[in-house]
């Protein structure tokens, strides 16, 4: 059903086309070619769809004027072809005039800042007949050095499907990560089971662990989250530099958790080394080289766009994992307050603070993305900047897999599909106590572990398909949360089990069918085990 919803989603948004602002500036000289960034207006500029359908243009290089006038400037030199001039000293209306009277039929403005949207006067706006766009000044010193004087150009922007294939990438990673962390974390309390009923009397502990049960924890832990959010809204450029430090550490020991315990699985033995009455294992050491070594490149190379987001993305699903199988909800309840206060979080600082904020910027979107993102659709306009790489430091608390049909966006700045970590750790929490109900009550199909995961399958599905029709950024958790709650609350009502399921118990059913995991009478187990 879920592969079917995609592929109607896929057919139906692939036939949407964008009217983009961003163009591709071909150049050649029959030998070899270059592709730059252009920044247009295309209701101002027709520019053709298709390299094949381009006209070529001789290329001439007037950055040394502002072409504010036509003094100095040669009609021969100029006619027929498309002229580079620099940025400044008058506006897109006389520069484009002044081209037009030489007989010039492609205007490309060379800058050194940020480029947005060339724009003219609506009283002047008819009288501009040629094409117009904004380019890097660094982008035509790197055409002087590759090519000849007898080099040519070609504009076009070919068209950007509202659909891409990095949704569905997204879509599967984020599934997986959850329906692995809740199993894994099922896996876990299974086998903690198996080790408490063969030592019964001694008292088990995994200082590893971390279990919410008190409500009062939850309501605290969320308002922290707001604290936090709100100080990186103000203060982000110190506190990056915090969160990018807490990212490697945790990031690292995630990995190391997961690799570690995929080995164990695979049967990897381990081999131990004594040094001075002292044994440690050699594949642990090799474990936590990897891991610290993958930490430290991202650490290092965090800001290239180009390939670092397939390390990020590696990282954050371990750091995920982990999280679900170390943290843990104790009953429903705790699950149905945590969530339920992340919802409102989430709707409020996505949906709320705009009419709060003196510039109607999202305080969540803004801190995911990063004050500098300038290259993300917003109302229609679009700044790019004069380096194509990064100035500014994001927040390494998102997945990001970057728009593949999106060709001409990605020469101006890498264009991205981005999910935050949130949106998969806090509904994989519930997924995963999901699965450690099944083991207590004994659960040989996991029904309530596959039936959570599949209902946060189609709460993002559903997430997406809102996103891609609205075309703005949703808050997940608006979806996922309503959709796993409503789906596991229901089935354990539907199971005459919604007392355990609301409670936790781990050691009684009312299904007597059913054998309880640990007997309510053996006087052989700790209390402590046999406590709900």
């Amino acid at each position: 059903m879920t592969v079917k919803l995609l592929i109607m989603l896929a057919v139906t948004l692939l036939s949407y086309r964008s009217e983009c602002h961003q163009a591709v500036l071909h150049v050649s000289d029959w030998s070899t070619y270059r592709e730059y960034c252009l920044v247009y207006n295309a209701s101002l500029s027709n520019i053709s769809r298709s390299l094949s359908d381009a006209v070529r243009y001789k290329l001439v290089n007037l950055t040394s004027t502002m072409l504010c006038d036509a003094s100095g400037v040669k009609p021969d030199s100029v006619k027929g072809a498309a002229v580079c001039v620099m940025n400044g000293d008058c506006n897109f209306n006389q520069k484009a005039q002044v081209a037009q009277q030489l007989g010039v039929k492609v205007l490309l403005i060379a800058s050194k800042d940020a480029m947005g949207t060339p724009s003219v006067n609506n009283s002047e706006f008819e009288k501009v007949t040629i094409p117009l766009a904004v380019m890097r000044y660094r982008d035509i010193l790197d055409v002087q050095k590759v090519f000849t004087d007898g080099m040519e150009v070609q504009l076009y922007a070919p068209p950007t499907p509202e659909f891409d294939a990095s949704v569905i990438i997204m879509l599967v990673i984020a599934v997986f990560t959850v329906a692995m962390g809740g199993f894994w974390s099922g896996a876990a309390e299974k086998a903690k089971q198996s080790v408490t009923a063969l030592s019964a009397g001694e008292e088990q502990s995994d200082s590893g662990d971390l279990t919410l049960y008190s409500p009062l924890k939850v309501m605290l832990f969320v308002a922290l989250m707001c604290v936090m959010l709100v100080l990186m809204y103000f203060f982000y450029k110190y506190l990056v530099y915090v969160i990018i430090v807490i990212f490697c550490l945790a990031s690292a020991t995630g990995l190391y958790s997961c690799l570690e315990a995929l080995l164990n699985a695979v049967g990897c033995s381990k081999i131990s080394v004594s040094c001075r009455e002292k044994s440690c294992s050699v594949r642990n050491l090799l474990l936590v080289a990897v891991c610290i070594t993958l930490a430290v490149v991202w650490g290092v190379y965090r800001n290239e766009d180009r390939w670092i987001w397939i390390l990020q993305d590696i990282l954050g699903v371990a750091f995920c994992l982990n999280f679900m199988k170390t943290i843990t909800l104790s009953n429903y309840k705790i699950c149905v307050i945590l969530l339920s206060l992340l919802l409102v979080y989430d709707v409020f600082f996505v949906f709320i603070t705009p009419f709060l904020t003196p510039n109607g910027e999202s305080i969540m979107v803004q801190v995911a993305l990063g004050p500098g993102a300038g290259g993300e659709k917003g109302s229609g306009d679009v700044v790019v900047p004069a380096d194509p790489t990064p100035s500014y430091e994001k927040l390494p608390v998102v997945m990001r897999i970057p728009r593949f049909s999106a060709w001409a966006e990605n020469l101006c700045e890498m264009q991205f599909s981005i999910l935050g970590y949130g949106d998969i750790i806090i509904p994989g929490l519930l997924v995963a106590y999901c699965h450690r109900f099944d083991v207590w009550i004994g659960s040989s199909n996991r029904i309530y572990f596959i039936s959570c995961a599949v209902a946060y399958t189609l709460g993002l599905v559903l997430t997406f398909v809102v996103m891609l029709l609205s075309k703005m950024g949703q808050p997940a958790l608006l979806y996922l949360v309503p959709f796993t709650l409503l789906t596991s609350g229901l089935l354990a009502w539907k199971r005459k089990e919604f007392k355990q399921f609301w409670a936790g118990t781990t050691y009684q059913v009312l299904d007597s069918s059913r054998e309880p995991l640990i007997p309510d009478g053996d006087s052989e187990y700790p209390r402590a085990v046999r406590k709900c």
